[in-house]
């Protein structure tokens, strides 16, 4: 009998040390330490030369989110599914990156039509293999219907919304969100009201079904973008700055 206890407390001990760390905080602690603030928090870039001295970190982290099953994620709450999603996607970017770096300039680099980085399987998650689109647009924005996900998942680019210095998490979540839509809107290099125009980033233009009505989302952020009570200024979309987001990168804000 006390051998059977023995061995039931081994398989628990076992489970649990085995169990998602749904903290995140492996990714946490490579983003605390390589994402670069700029702009007074408004926008960021990452340190990859930095992050590459602790790829085996990075790696473990992705290695660990590929043992989630799909079971074990259906199980989970609606938050903690959108953090794994978003962080899954942020690190794997990360990785995908520094598979080239320094010998890149833009993820463009890997190929428009061959070797397009957003859409090449290039890593497993809940069972399946996987690429950056099919998180962004075959799960989060098909499943869950938030826009906010768009300020959160990062192109590894100066003109995509800036990655966050922390890992998601599903208790602090919904904060998080609307941090990152605060922040990215606050930026007048990519969202601005000039000579009676809203000037705002293509993501509003690429996936406009996301933010319909459009008026109305942006009427909810009108303090921010500096746009009159009851104004509601027509849209101009500006370029995209698909340049890395690297620290060391000259690239003008």
């Amino acid at each position: 009998m006390k051998k059977v206890v023995v061995l039931l407390a081994l398989a628990a001990f076992a489970g649990a040390a085995l169990a998602f760390d749904r903290s995140h905080q492996a990714w946490s602690e490579l983003l605390r330490k390589h994402v670069v603030l700029m702009d007074g928090g408004l926008a960021s870039r990452l340190n990859y030369a930095g992050i590459a001295q602790e790829r085996a970190a990075l790696r473990g982290y992705l290695e660990t989110l590929s043992r989630v099953s799909e079971g074990e994620f259906a199980a989970w709450s609606k938050p903690e599914q959108m953090a794994f999603l978003i962080n899954a996607y942020n690190a794997h970017a990360v990785e995908k990156i520094l598979t080239r770096y320094p010998n890149l300039k833009s993820i463009w680099d890997f190929g428009k039509f061959f070797g397009n980085p957003f859409r090449d399987e290039f890593f497993s998650l809940l069972g399946s293999k996987m690429s950056l689109d099919g998180i962004e647009h075959g799960i989060l924005r098909k499943r869950y219907g938030e826009p906010r996900v768009h300020y959160a998942v990062n192109c590894a680019s100066i003109g995509c919304p800036m990655l966050r210095e922390e890992a998601y998490v599903a208790v602090h979540l919904e904060k998080q969100l609307e941090e990152q839509a605060r922040r990215f809107l606050s930026d007048r290099t990519r969202n601005r009201l000039r000579d009676g125009r809203l000037e705002v980033s293509r993501i509003f233009d690429w996936f406009k079904e996301d933010f319909e009505p459009r008026d109305q989302y942006f009427s909810r952020y009108a303090g921010i973008l500096g746009v009159p009570p009851g104004a509601s200024p027509p849209l101009v979309f500006l370029d995209y700055d698909w340049s890395l987001n690297d620290s060391r990168s000259s690239s003008p804000r």
